[in-house]
């Protein structure tokens, strides 16, 4: 007589998880994943290791010897905005000195490209549906988080090592130049665990930005806080809990802590864990956190303002960004007239902003054209949102109603160029209010500030047209703005200090900006660049008319 096998006990516990369940297939995403980010990673990371190596190189030329750059920078360096914003300074070595802006700048900018590597990879694709397609072939649960979590420590490790050799190679201190890659290796690993944990809390790409660059910001507020409180205060106790403040005191070209590294090593691995532990607790397209639910009714009529709807998160905290930006280059600003008494430091940023009007004029036009690349990335994120609504097939849903496909863009494209200029006039309003109130001039400066910021827009908008040709007429190819946009960053603000030839530093459109406030404003360069935004902007609106979605 044959017995059958009696069935499992409804109370029975399932199998454990095998050690690395769910990893089937790591490896191919990998590969696909590197192959998509081919450009953007290289380029990304050749633009951070240029932003400090081409720096120092400057800063060697300007400074003949120690004495002369402690001399001239030692008061400045000290100002606490300063600190809020770059961090102190390491020590008064030329070294230290060489790199002072780039270190803890360098070190957001590499938090930021891990931030958009994981996240493109996880969160995007499964909101995209894409990740659903490849589940359904031999792919573990796992092996997407994985290989995005891999792809943003490849990215984040070459750009320490790339960093690290070329400022050796430029002639920085090689013991200093190890810890800048400990401080960077700490800040963009902590971001790729960050963003690993926020795209398994929320169900769409714009909460995992929520999270992961709130999370960025608050990190650089707490570590501000902590620099600048007073020596005695317990409030320096607050940069030992930020990861930014973990990568400042790593100290580098000064006292070199290397064992800070484990700080940041132990937090990515305790967050890549939590990560992997979300992931098996949430369903496919959802996330942890419960999506909150809408209106039954919305008063919404038009795609510009749906587009403004959903952008109102990132302008806010641009706006917020800019308003700070504006406050610490006005309380700074009472402080260059100190660098009249040193020719090198005068001559340095006179190739930086001009050599027209007094040094704190020139001091604001290097500024202002600094913070003109910040709003061309705040356009460029705004103008590339629509690649993203055509990716997850958003797009196709609101084409299918009596809303039209060119609408939609300049809706987007109206959007990023109000934007930019908005942050750029606050900025520049602020920073009037604040050194105007210690000049005795509030509306003079104000005013001459706002021209001059408003001077910068026709370059934002050349960078602006750059994303939308591509996103109309390539759109696979559509981060490839962010690229042109660090070489433009590249070829404005160093060329003429590197003696790059002279063909090649007009590529940029921000080598053609006048030097205001205090030189003379040339409306001819300003209407060229003018047109050729519009030329560029209006064939990539024709090409995306031309082409099918998706």
């Amino acid at each position: 007589m044959t017995t059958l096998a009696s069935a499992p006990s409804p109370t029975a516990r399932p199998a454990p998880r095998a050690a690395g369940a769910g990893l089937t297939g790591t490896l191919s995403l990998l590969r696909l994943a590197a192959r998509r980010d081919r450009v953007l990673v290289p380029v990304s990371a050749i633009g951070l290791a240029a932003f400090v190596a081409l720096s120092a190189e400057a800063t060697f030329e300007l400074f003949p010897d120690l004495r002369t750059a402690q001399e001239s920078m030692a008061p400045t360096l000290a100002n606490p905005a300063l600190v809020a914003m770059y961090g102190p300074i390491s020590s008064l070595g030329i070294d230290s000195i060489a790199t002072f802006k780039s270190v803890l700048l360098g070190a957001v900018f590499l938090a930021l490209l891990a931030y958009v590597v994981v996240r493109r990879h996880t969160r995007t694709e499964e909101e995209a549906g894409r990740l659903e397609l490849l589940g359904a072939g031999v792919v573990g649960r796992r092996a997407a988080l994985a290989a995005a979590v891999l792809l943003g420590t490849v990215a984040v490790l070459l750009t320490v090592v790339l960093t690290v050799v070329w400022s050796v190679a430029v002639g920085l201190d090689p013991a200093g130049s190890v810890a800048l890659g400990v401080c960077w290796l700490v800040v963009g690993l902590s971001w790729v665990g960050v963003t690993a944990v926020a795209a398994q809390l929320t169900s769409s790409t714009r909460g995992t930005a929520g999270w992961s660059l709130g999370a960025l910001a608050v990190a650089f507020l707490v570590r501000a806080v902590g620099d600048t409180a007073a020596a005695d205060s317990p409030a320096r106790l607050l940069s030992w809990l930020s990861p930014l403040g973990w990568g400042v005191k790593v100290s580098p070209y000064g006292e070199n802590r290397y064992w800070v590294a484990a700080l940041g090593v132990a937090l990515y691995a305790v967050l890549v864990a939590v990560a992997f532990s979300l992931l098996d607790r949430r369903d496919l397209g959802a996330g942890v956190l419960p999506s909150r639910a809408g209106h039954d009714r919305s008063d919404i009529g038009t795609t510009g303002a749906l587009t403004r709807r959903l952008a109102r998160g990132t302008v806010i905290g641009w706006l917020v960004a800019y308003v700070v930006l504006g406050l610490v280059l006005g309380s700074i600003a009472g402080s260059v007239q100190t660098f009249v008494d040193s020719p090198q430091v005068a001559d340095f940023l006179r190739a930086m902003g001009g050599d027209a009007g007094s040094i704190t004029d020139i001091y604001f036009s290097t500024e202002l054209h600094f913070a003109a690349i910040g709003a061309s990335a705040l356009s460029i994120a705004l103008v590339t949102r629509m690649h993203t609504e055509e990716t997850t097939g958003r797009l196709e849903a609101l084409l299918a109603t009596p809303a039209r496909r060119l609408a939609w863009a300049l809706g987007h494209v109206a959007l990023a160029v109000l934007v930019s200029a908005l942050v750029l006039v606050v900025s520049a309003a602020v920073a009037g209010l604040v050194h105007g109130a210690d000049a005795g001039d509030i509306g003079g400066t104000v005013a001459r500030l706002t021209g001059a910021a408003l001077s910068t827009l026709p370059a934002v908008w050349v960078a602006t047209s750059v994303a939308l040709v591509l996103y109309g007429a390539l759109p696979r190819f559509t981060g490839l703005a962010w690229a042109a946009l660090i070489v433009f960053l590249l070829l404005g603000e160093f060329g003429d200090l590197l003696d790059l030839p002279g063909w090649l530093v007009d590529l940029s459109p921000f080598t053609h900006l006048p030097a205001l406030p205090g030189g003379t404003l040339e409306w001819v360069p300003l209407l060229a660049l003018t047109v050729v935004a519009s030329a560029v902007g209006a064939a990539g609106l024709v090409a995306l008319r031309r082409r099918d979605i998706g």
